[in-house]
Parts: structure tokens; sequence; C-alpha cells
């Protein structure tokens, strides 16, 4: 799951691989549209509407303002910088691959949403072996108050490096959790690819990992031993 851990009910209703369910999402939503890049659409007064949309959820994990919806950059990349309890991880974030997502992540950390947050899920075995975060909450269910659609064409494929974004099983759930890949991992192409990891960077995800996790969650993965925690991050 990537994003909150679903209550027992929902996580049933995952697409489960051999070792895990998939990374998702409990964030409170209202899912509607399709699971793809979001285009200008129609206004009522006939004009296109913003590249992005971000709809309301209900209250945040964490008081912050959703992303500006304006002057949204759709090119070039930027650097963003988790420093985390093992050593800094930096990503190389593509704004032509997923605008939307990339701008929202910029803005979550320029308002310290991710500063003092602990990786919450772990998955160590089989087809999937990532660390999901970005929940301040610290225990899966808490989102930015917001959601957005998924920036996905189908061929997405989540090798060692990979960092891309939680969602739940429905479509435009995307919203503040993330997952850091440290090892080639099998995931139908679902979720936004935000970016990559370096090597080193890959390493630190991977000593983190190497920890194991408690089993906590219905299916196999769980807690991370290590503290796994994100204390700062930085844009640039």
């Amino acid at each position: 799951m990537l994003k909150r851990i679903l209550p027992l009910a929902a996580v049933a209703t995952l697409v489960v691989l051999p070792a895990c369910s998939p990374p998702t999402s409990t964030n409170p939503t209202t899912p509607g549209g399709a699971a793809s890049t979001p285009g200008p659409t129609p206004t009522a007064a006939g004009g296109p509407a913003p590249l992005c949309e971000y709809l309301p959820t209900g209250e945040p994990a964490k008081p912050v303002d959703p992303p500006a919806t304006e002057d949204i950059e759709t090119s070039g990349e930027v650097t963003i910088t988790l420093q985390m309890t093992e050593g800094p991880v930096s990503i190389t974030m593509d704004r032509a691959n997923a605008p939307c997502a990339v701008h929202s992540f910029e803005s979550l950390a320029a308002q310290d949403y991710y500063d003092g947050t602990s990786c919450h899920r772990l998955s160590d075995s089989g087809q999937l072996l990532m660390l999901q975060c970005g929940d301040p909450t610290g225990d899966g269910t808490g989102g930015p108050g917001y959601r957005y659609a998924e920036e996905v064409t189908g061929q997405e494929t989540y090798d060692a490096g990979t960092v891309a974004m939680a969602k739940t099983q429905e479509p435009s759930s995307t919203g503040g959790q993330f997952f850091l890949v440290y090892d080639d991992s099998a995931l139908p192409p679902e979720y936004t690819v935000v970016g990559q990891m370096d090597e080193a960077s890959r390493a630190v995800v991977a000593r983190m990992s190497a920890e194991g996790q408690d089993g906590s969650y219905p299916d196999g993965t769980g807690r991370p031993n290590n503290p796994s925690e994100i204390t700062d991050v930085t844009v640039g």
C-alpha cells in the first residue's frame, strides 16, 4: 500500500502481489476522473481549467495550504533532498513527466510538511521492495487535505531508484504520500513516477530497509525497524 494503510476491509479489494499488497493510501477521498495526466477542461465561463486540480478531501494531517494552480512549471528538473536517518536521499524530479505531482511535492516541502516525519511502511520481500513515506501522522492514514489525478501513461516501471506517489485503489486519489523503491519491483503502472534517486541515495534507503520491519500490516509488510525519519527537506 502506499499512502496510508487501508482498513482490513479495503485491503482485501487490492490487487495482491505474491508477497504483499501494492502501495496505497487511505486518505479520505471522493475519487473521480480518469487515472491519467489531467488536461485542461472547459470551465463554466468557457475557458480552460487549470492544468492541475487539487481537490479538497478534509483536514490535512499537518497544517498546510494546497498548491497554487497558476504558473505550474511543465519542463525541466528539480532536485529534492530528504535528510534521513541514515543520510541524505537526493531525488531528481522531472516536471515534464508529472508536473502536478512535482508541483505538489515542492509545495509541501516548502511548507515543511514532511519535516520530522517517519516512513511508516516497509515492504522488504517478494516483488515489492520499497519504503513508504510522507504521512505526518506516522501510521499511513494522513494526507495533505487534497487529492489530484494520477499522471500515468500505462508504461511506467518501478525499477531500483524510482520514486513514485502513493494512491488508493480509486482513480484521482494521489496526495502527499510517496514511496522509495530501493530494488527492482513489480507493480501495475498506476502510480505516478515523480523522479529517480541516485545510487548513493538508493543505498541509504537500502541500509534503512536492511534492518527489516515488524510485520504489523495484514499483507506481511510493516513499520520499519529503523526509525526512517525525514528530518528536513530541501528544494534545489
